[in-house]
């Protein structure tokens, strides 16, 4: 899967465009979206028939919500679930055994539901990088998100595509700790929709090692789709 396109659960015109898209992978989020109408969307939409990869990204570990969203989707069998905010291998860990439990309850094959973490978001994430390798064999990929770790750090301003120190290491943590764990690596949002400023950076991410990168919207899809061919 070379494009990842996120998506808000609730918007149906969003939904229905990215469909639509030449994106390999769509991300139904469930995170900022009217939560109950964002939940019933997502699960309309599992349980249709689906021509490409669907995961789900729900609420955070820690945010109290997960258990309620997981329950609301996992009976239309998500291809896999997007585990923001990852602090490590304990909480692929965590998330596994969840996506187990509800497998068995809605007869779903054991570990069929894959998790890409979205690492690096915070300092201490950055301490636990080396803890994904052996955490689950579910696991399918590993993400980061610049923009959530400038705010946790502080920063003056958004990383605006910018690789500052910061941003490189833990880009540079993210690519290293995908490959010790044998799994794809996805480079983050270009956060503009300047198409030379995409192509640079997906031949840098490609040359680089990544297998894929998140997309700002369907247009960025499709160039993300030929530039990692």
């Amino acid at each position: 899967m070379r494009s990842h396109l996120l998506v808000p659960a609730d918007d149906a015109k969003t939904l229905e465009a990215a469909l639509q898209s030449e994106a390999d992978c769509l991300w139904l989020d469930l995170e900022g979206a009217s939560v109950p109408r964002a939940r019933q969307s997502a699960l309309a939409l599992l349980q249709a028939a689906r021509e490409k990869p669907l995961y789900v990204r729900p609420h955070a570990l820690e945010s109290g919500e997960i258990d309620a969203d997981l329950d609301a989707v996992m009976k239309g069998a998500p291809d896999g679930i997007i585990l923001a905010k990852s602090r490590g291998g304990a909480d692929v860990q965590h998330l596994a055994a969840k996506l187990a439990l509800r497998e068995a309850e809605y007869d779903l094959p054991d570990g069929s539901t894959r998790i890409i973490a979205v690492a690096a978001q915070t300092p201490a994430a950055i301490f636990k990088m080396g803890t994904y390798a052996g955490a689950s064999r579910r696991l399918a990929a590993l993400c980061w998100g610049p923009a959530e770790l400038a705010t946790a750090i502080g920063a003056k301003g958004s990383p605006d595509g910018g690789m500052t120190g910061p941003y490189a290491l833990a880009r540079s943590l993210t690519l290293m700790a995908a490959k010790a764990a044998g799994v794809a690596a996805i480079d983050s949002i270009y956060p503009d929709f300047d198409r030379g400023g995409l192509k640079a950076a997906c031949e840098a991410a490609r040359h680089d090692g990544f297998a894929g990168k998140l997309a700002l919207d369907a247009d960025q899809a499709a160039l993300i789709n030929v530039l990692f061919g």
